[in-house]
């Protein structure tokens, strides 16, 4: 059972990272500009966020 909690887990955090990422993805390009933030830095803030 810890497994299949663990699988669940990292399913829900997968789901949230794609989420944030897409929200991410989805902001203007002067927005980005303005925040500085490129494909590479936005995979990132959203590995943050989720995985901390």
């Amino acid at each position: 059972m810890k497994t299949l909690a663990s699988l669940a887990t990292a399913a829900r955090k997968r789901v949230a990272y794609r989420r944030t990422l897409a929200e991410l993805d989805g902001l203007s390009d002067k927005v980005k500009a303005d925040l500085d933030i490129d494909a590479a830095r936005a995979r990132q803030l959203a590995h943050d966020a989720i995985y901390g």
